[in-house]
């Protein structure tokens, strides 16, 4: 093993395991943890999984976009950032692709994925 793995053996997070299986198209609210001087708080994130990227290795994140006053936000939250609380499911979408970035060029009805009632829970 050499010294880069030791390092990243020390920043992973042990609540990698704990997170949902959730996917592309998938609805979910992240909490983050958020530090403003000295006290820090929780906030909600709610949108559209629209990317993933190396779910189980020290560089993996996930890409969540939604919509707020009518610009479209997106963040990019590692998985093994100390700062992600919990990921919630909220909605499972039907997807077929891996990545959504059409959506960025899309607005309204036509930016909506449609709910994948038949997926199991995990």
């Amino acid at each position: 093993m050499n010294l880069v793995d030791i390092v990243n053996q020390d920043h992973l997070n042990p609540k990698v395991k704990d997170l949902p299986n959730f996917k592309s198209g998938d609805t979910v609210a992240v909490h983050t943890k958020i530090t403003e001087g000295t006290k820090s708080r929780i906030q909600i994130f709610e949108g559209v999984c629209i990317a993933f990227k190396q779910r189980g290795d020290i560089n993996g994140h996930f890409r969540v976009r939604k919509v707020s006053n009518g610009t479209g936000v997106e963040r990019v939250f590692p998985f093994h950032s100390p700062n992600v609380e919990k990921v919630v499911i909220i909605q499972k979408g039907k997807a077929r692709k891996a990545k959504l970035y059409y959506l960025r060029e899309r607005s309204g009805k036509s930016a909506r994925i449609a709910i994948d009632y038949d997926r199991k829970e995990d």
